[in-house]
C-alpha cells in the first residue's frame, strides 16, 4: 500500500532513508537534518511530494519527487530523486509500484516527465528501469559542491 509521507508518518521512514543515505555512501548522515528536510514536501507542497510502500503495516521502500523545469522541453519535469526498498523486499515488485505511483503523481501535478538518476554499478535498478517502458540518457551527471 502506498501513502504519502507526513507528520504523523515522518518518523516511520527515517530508517530507511539512512539505509537509502549508506547504501550511497553518504558520509555525514543525520537522522533530526534528514527529518527537518524531509518535512518540507507534502501532497501540497510545490517542491514536491515522499511516499512510502507499506507491507504488513511496516514501512519496506520508498521514494521522493521533487518538482523542477527542463528548458530542453521548455517544461516542468519531475524529479525522482529517491527510490529504495529494504534488500529482503526487493524483487517484489514494490519499486516498479512506487515508479509508477511517482510517474501518476507527476502527470497530475503538470510534469512532462519523470526522470531520475542511478550509481552505473546499481544493476538491479537498471534491470528494472529498462524493464519499464523509459529511455535511457547518454547525458552526464555532475555535482559542483558549494
Amino acid at each position: 500500500m502506498i501513502e504519502v509521507v507526513s507528520k504523523r508518518n515522518l518518523v516511520e521512514v527515517l530508517p530507511l532513508i539512512r539505509a537509502y543515505q549508506e547504501f550511497y555512501k553518504v558520509s555525514e548522515i543525520s537522522d533530526d537534518r534528514n527529518a527537518d528536510f524531509f518535512a518540507q514536501f507534502g501532497e501540497s507542497s510545490p517542491a514536491g511530494c515522499q511516499f512510502i510502500y507499506r507491507e504488513a503495516g511496516n514501512v519496506v521502500g520508498f521514494a521522493t519527487v521533487y518538482f523542477s523545469y527542463a528548458t530542453s522541453i521548455t517544461a516542468k519535469v519531475a524529479i525522482l530523486n529517491d527510490l529504495y526498498t529494504l534488500p529482503n523486499c526487493r524483487g517484489k515488485g514494490i519499486c516498479r509500484q512506487l515508479i509508477e505511483h511517482c510517474r501518476s503523481y507527476a502527470a497530475k501535478n503538470g510534469a512532462a516527465r519523470l526522470q531520475w538518476v542511478t550509481a552505473p554499478d546499481n544493476e538491479q535498478a537498471q534491470k528494472l528501469y529498462e524493464s519499464l517502458n523509459t529511455g535511457k540518457s547518454t547525458w552526464h551527471f555532475y555535482t559542483y559542491n558549494t
